[in-house]
C-alpha cells in the first residue's frame, strides 16, 4: 500500500497553521503540525485534526441537489445548471437585477476560487443587494481602518515578537489564535513575551483562556469599550503623555480627537465600564510609559453598538502612544500578493467611502460594496420595486449566524428562486432550489488571499490538493463563472476554461495596457485563480516583475517551497508612509464621521447600565456552526450553556446543568446553565452558531447536541450604523429557571 505525505495549509481559521497529511490509498491516515513551517512552526489545534473528519463526513454533499416537490433529489452537475438557467434568467428579465442578491461566508475567505471569482457572480448579477458576514463579524475595524489610513485591509496588527506589553479588548486570541489578526500559537508567543519580563493585559465580561494567562484581567460591561478607551485617550492629553513617535509627520487631526473625547474623562465612565477611574488611568499611562507596547480588540468590541467608534479609538491610542509602525507595537504586515497597499502609487490613493448607494427598506448605507445581512429578511419580504426574489448563497449560514434567524428563514421560503453553493444541507441551504456542492479542502489547492495582509509575521505559502476531485466536479471558480454566464443570457453550456481566458486577457489589457500580450504569454498554461496568483506574485512587492527581478517571487517558486514550509520573508518592517492609501496621504487620525458619531456615546453617558446583559463566546473547536458536525469537534463536554455568576445564579434561583428560560423582549430560548465565576456579575455568555434543532437539514451529529441558538434572541434591527455590524453583544436580557415564576 503506496503511503505519500503531504503539507497542507489548513483552511478551518484565520491561524492558517501548516499541516502534514499522511495518506495511504486515497485515505488520510493522520494529520499532525508540519515542523519546518515557516509560519507556524509545527503548532496545530483540534481543527486541523478535524480536517479528516470534514472530508469523510458522510453528511458532506458530492452531488448537486435540487428541490422537487419540496424534497431534495440528487442531480448532475448538468442537470443543475440547467435548472438555474431554466428558472433564474426569466425572473430577472420580469423583475430587474435588484431582485437578486448574494450573500458570502466566511469560508469563502479561506478558498482562493471562491474569493477572487464570487466579485465575478456579483458583478455579473449587477444587483446592489451584496451581503457577506463581514457584518457580523470585522466590518467596524475594516471600516475604521479603511478611513485612517486608506483601505479596508490596512489593518495594524500587533508585533508580538517584539512587543513588552499587549493590551486585548474583547478577543481571545488563545482560543481563536488570532482574528483580522493571523498568529498560529498565540499562546507559545505570549509566553515568550512574558518570559522576556513582557506582560499580558485582558479587559473582557469573561476570565477568558487568554484572561486566565494574562498578568492581569480587568472585568469591563458589555458595550462599554467606547467609554473606556475615551477616557484613556482623554487620560494622555490631560497628562501629556502624547507621543506621535515616528509617524509624528504623517498624522493629522490630534487636536480633533482631543475635543471629542473631552466629555469621556475617567470619573465620568467609570460606573458605565464597572471599573475604577483609577484603573482607567493607569491603563493608559502603562501604555504610554513602555517602550514597545500595542492594543489589540476584536469581535467583542465590534459586534455592539458602537464597534466602528471602539475600532477606531485602538488605533488612536496605538498612535498617540507612539506605538503605530514601531518595533513591538501595532505594524502593517506586507503580503506577498493581492495587498492593495503594496500596489499603485507609494503613500497616496484614494482612501474609502460608503454609502454610494442605501439598503431600499432600511436605507442603512452601502459599507465596501455591501450591505448589511441584518436588511436580507426585509429586502426579501417587503413588496416593491427592486424586492429581492431570487438568492444566492456561498459558504454561509446566516439563519443561524445572524439576528432573529427565525425571520430569516420565514422571509427565505417566500423567495421564487434560491441557490446555495455549500458542503451542507444546512438551516440556510434546506431553504435552497438547488443546492451545488463545494469541494473538499483537500480536493483543491490554497493559497491565502487575505490572511497574509494581517499575519504576525511576512510569509508565502502554497498547498496543493492532496486528494482527486469527483470526475463530474467542477472546481469551485469554474462554477462561479459558470454561474455568471447564465446570469449574463451565455447560457449554461459556456465553456467555462474559455470564459476564463477572455476575461483574463480583458482584464490584463485594463492592468497592464501594451504589455498585456507579454502577461498573457508569460501566464500561458495557467487557467482561473493559479493564473491571477501568479499575475499577483510576480507583481507584487517580493516578485520578480515579470523578469525585471530575477531574484524574485514566481509561482512556481512558491509552489517549491511546499515541502519545505513556505517562504519566510522577515518580521513586520516600518510602513508609514508607503502603505497609506488615503487621498491626503495622512493617517486620517480624525475622520469626520467618527468624529460626529461620538455625539452618541456622549449623550449615552447619561444611561444606566442594564441590569443582566448576555455576550457570545467563541471556543477552539466551534468557530463556525458546521464544525459541530465533526466527530473530532463535537466530542467531550457540552459546550453550549449559558454562563453565569454565582452571585446572579443565586439571585435568580438557577441550578448548575438545569434549563433556564432567557429573554430579550419577544425573543426567547432555553439553554443550559452553567455556573462560573469566570463571568462578570450582570453578565451572561452563550456561543454563537448553535441551534441545530430545524426540520430539513442533514447534520447528523450536530443534531444530537443541538444547542440554543443566541442569534434568535437577538434584533435584527439593532446596528452600528457606520459599519451596520450587527449587534450581537452587550444586549439586556431577562433569565429564570424553567420551573420559576419570571420576576
Amino acid at each position: 500500500m503506496l503511503e505519500t505525505t503531504h503539507h497542507r495549509i489548513c483552511p478551518l481559521c484565520e491561524a492558517c497553521c501548516g499541516l502534514e497529511i499522511k495518506v495511504r490509498d486515497q485515505q488520510v491516515i493522520s494529520i499532525r503540525g508540519h515542523a519546518q513551517d515557516v509560519f507556524s512552526e509545527g503548532y496545530i489545534c483540534p481543527k486541523g485534526v478535524a480536517l479528516k473528519d470534514l472530508h469523510e463526513d458522510p453528511d458532506r454533499l458530492r452531488t448537486p441537489l435540487i428541490k422537487r416537490d419540496g424534497v431534495f433529489v440528487q442531480a448532475s452537475w448538468d442537470e443543475a445548471f440547467a435548472e438555474i438557467e431554466r428558472r433564474l434568467p426569466p425572473l430577472i428579465a420580469a423583475h430587474g437585477r435588484d431582485a437578486t442578491a448574494v450573500a458570502v461566508g466566511n469560508p469563502s475567505a479561506h478558498k482562493i476560487g471562491l474569493l477572487t471569482y464570487f466579485g465575478k457572480l456579483a458583478r455579473a448579477l449587477g444587483t446592489r443587494n451584496v451581503f457577506s458576514a463581514s457584518t457580523l463579524d470585522q466590518m467596524p475595524k475594516q471600516l475604521a481602518s479603511g478611513l485612517m489610513f486608506g483601505h479596508w485591509l490596512s489593518v495594524a496588527v500587533p508585533d508580538i515578537a517584539r512587543t513588552d506589553l499587549l493590551l486585548v479588548l474583547g478577543a481571545n486570541p488563545l482560543a481563536s489564535n488570532g482574528s483580522m489578526w493571523t498568529v498560529p500559537d498565540f499562546k507559545g508567543k505570549a509566553k515568550a513575551m512574558q518570559g522576556r519580563g513582557g506582560k499580558l493585559v485582558v479587559i473582557d465580561p469573561r476570565r477568558t483562556e487568554t484572561a486566565a494567562m494574562a498578568d492581569a484581567h480587568h472585568f469591563i460591561r458589555p458595550g462599554a469599550d467606547v467609554f473606556l478607551l475615551a477616557a484613556m485617550v482623554h487620560t494622555l492629553f490631560t497628562e501629556k503623555l502624547v507621543r506621535l513617535g515616528t509617524v509624528a509627520d504623517w498624522v493629522q487631526g490630534v487636536e480633533a480627537v482631543e475635543q471629542s473625547v473631552a466629555p469621556f474623562t475617567p470619573e465620568v465612565v467609570a460606573e458605565r465600564c464597572g471599573m475604577t477611574a483609577d484603573t482607567i488611568r493607569q491603563l493608559a499611562r502603562d501604555l504610554a510609559t513602555t517602550e514597545r507596547a500595542a492594543v489589540y480588540a476584536r469581535i467583542g468590541t465590534c459586534t455592539q453598538e458602537y464597534g466602528t467608534l471602539a475600532s477606531w479609538l485602538v488605533d488612536v491610542l496605538n498612535v498617540l502612544t507612539g506605538h503605530l509602525d514601531a518595533p513591538g507595537g501595532a505594524m502593517f504586515p506586507k503580503s506577498a500578493a493581492f495587498g492593495a497597499n503594496t500596489s499603485g502609487k507609494p503613500g497616496t490613493g484614494k482612501g474609502v467611502v460608503t454609502g454610494r448607494h442605501t439598503a431600499r427598506v432600511s436605507g442603512a448605507p452601502e459599507v465596501y460594496g455591501e450591505l448589511p445581512i441584518t436588511c436580507l429578511a426585509e429586502e426579501i419580504e417587503t413588496p416593491g420595486t427592486g424586492q429581492v426574489r431570487a438568492l444566492f448563497t456561498v459558504a454561509t449560514n446566516p439563519v443561524l449566524s445572524s439576528p432573529n434567524g427565525p425571520r430569516l428563514a420565514a422571509a427565505l421560503d417566500k423567495l421564487d428562486f434560491m441557490v446555495s453553493m455549500d458542503i451542507y444541507l444546512n438551516e440556510t441551504t434546506r431553504h435552497a432550489d438547488v443546492i451545488l456542492p463545494g469541494v473538499s479542502p483537500l480536493e483543491d489547492f490554497h493559497y491565502d488571499v487575505a490572511f497574509p495582509q494581517l499575519s504576525w509575521r511576512n510569509h508565502a505559502r502554497y498547498s496543493p490538493p492532496i486528494l482527486p476531485r469527483e470526475a463530474d466536479q467542477p472546481e469551485e471558480w469554474q462554477t462561479m463563472l459558470k454561474l455568471a454566464a447564465i446570469v449574463r443570457g451565455q447560457g449554461a453550456g459556456v465553456d467555462a476554461n474559455a470564459l476564463d481566458d477572455a476575461q483574463f486577457a480583458e482584464d490584463a489589457q485594463r492592468m497592464f495596457g501594451n504589455q498585456a500580450e507579454a502577461i498573457i504569454q508569460a501566464t500561458r498554461g495557467l487557467r482561473g485563480p493559479h493564473r491571477t496568483l501568479e499575475v499577483a506574485l510576480r507583481t507584487g512587492p517580493y516578485g520578480d516583475g515579470f523578469g525585471t527581478r530575477p531574484e524574485g517571487l514566481t509561482l512556481a517558486k512558491v509552489m517549491a517551497s511546499n515541502a519545505t514550509g513556505g517562504i519566510d520573508l522577515g518580521e513586520l518592517k516600518a510602513r508609514v508612509p508607503e502603505m497609506l492609501r488615503t487621498p491626503s496621504g495622512k493617517i486620517e487620525l480624525a475622520p469626520p464621521s467618527l468624529l460626529a458619531d461620538m455625539q452618541r456615546p456622549a449623550a449615552d453617558l447619561a444611561r444606566p447600565a442594564p441590569g443582566l446583559m448576555i455576550i457570545g463566546r467563541r471556543d477552539v473547536r466551534t468557530n463556525n456552526s458546521w464544525m459541530h458536525n465533526l466527530p473530532v469537534l463535537a466530542k467531550g463536554p457540552f459546550r453550549c450553556t449559558a454562563l453565569i455568576h454565582p452571585i446572579d445564579a443565586k439571585r435568580l434561583n438557577l441550578q448548575d446543568g438545569a434549563m433556564a428560560h432567557i429573554a430579550n423582549g419577544p425573543r426567547s430560548l432555553q439553554a443550559q446553565v452553567q455556573i462560573s465565576d469566570e463571568m462578570m456579575p450582570g453578565v451572561v455568555s452563550l456561543p454563537h452558531g448553535w441551534g441545530h434543532n430545524l426540520p430539513g437539514t442533514q447534520l447528523q451529529l450536530a443534531a444530537q447536541r443541538p444547542g440554543a441558538n443566541l442569534n434568535a434572541l437577538l434584533d435584527d434591527q439593532l446596528r452600528d450604523p457606520l459599519s451596520g455590524n450587527a449587534v450581537l453583544g452587550g444586549v439586556a436580557i431577562t433569565m429564570h429557571a424553567l420551573e420559576a415564576v419570571p420576576a
